[in-house]
């Protein structure tokens, strides 16, 4: 990762924050992208010179172009996009509110599809790229009792086949992360964390360093012949 250009969308905490320090730390200019500005430059300062902070709220495709051409105008290019702001709604198919369906849909999957797009366009003229979408376990299997969050997941996973399928022949690589119980704020969400643990057969919620080492090979040249693929790191739930 050394001296690569690294743009990360929810940065400002949680998974995130955890890739864009391990980023950091293997020599990577990271740029933590976020809405929660507070939170998002204090990561960035705290990561020091040449992490920065900028604003993107990616269900907004302007903001996204204006947050790409900065970096390229910068730094020259752009290696790295990391998929990873996403939310969680609760509701089944036959009475979730509409609002919240629209919602879940415009970031985890309007928001992928934004980032996929104008990152794509800034890679193809330099001829590399790496682009990591977080789906989740319930991109991979039904998610009953969250049914706009599934197919937003399963969105993000279909979505990184077709871009990988096309974008090969520029030199740009793009795969899925798939974690299950994370120790995060949005794990609080989802549900009883004694009772979900008990489906997983390593009987533990993972950290977020642990996807963070996923992803930091995914986007590193350690992975340079791995397109279009599915990586679960879900402790076994899947198995």
């Amino acid at each position: 990762m050394q001296d690569k250009v690294v743009l990360i969308t929810g940065a400002a905490r949680g998974q995130g924050e955890a890739e864009a320090r391990l980023m950091a730390a293997e020599g990577a200019a990271v740029v933590v992208a976020d809405v929660l500005d507070e939170a998002g430059e204090a990561v960035a300062g705290s990561l020091g010179a040449p992490a920065e902070y900028a604003h993107l709220d990616v269900t907004d495709l302007a903001q996204w172009e204006a947050v790409v051409a900065d970096v390229v105008g910068r730094h020259g290019r752009l290696d790295v996009l990391v998929n990873n702001a996403g939310i969680f709604r609760r509701g089944k198919l036959v009475d979730a509110s509409l609002d919240d369906w629209r919602l879940v849909m415009d970031v985890n999957c309007n928001g992928v599809f934004y980032g996929l797009r104008t990152a794509a366009k800034a890679m193809i003229p330099q001829g590399s790229g790496s682009i990591v979408n977080i789906s989740s376990v319930a991109g991979l299997q039904g998610a009953g009792g969250a049914f706009a969050y599934g197919a937003s997941k399963w969105a993000v996973r279909g979505m990184t086949r077709t871009a990988a399928q096309e974008l090969a022949r520029h030199g740009i690589r793009v795969n899925s992360v798939h974690p299950g119980l994370i120790g995060t704020e949005m794990l609080d969400q989802v549900g009883d964390q004694n009772r979900m643990v008990k489906g997983v057969p390593m009987r533990r919620v993972a950290t977020s360093d642990e996807v963070a080492q996923l992803v930091v090979f995914l986007a590193s040249d350690e992975s340079s012949y791995i397109t279009g693929t599915e990586h679960r790191i879900d402790g076994g739930m899947m198995a």
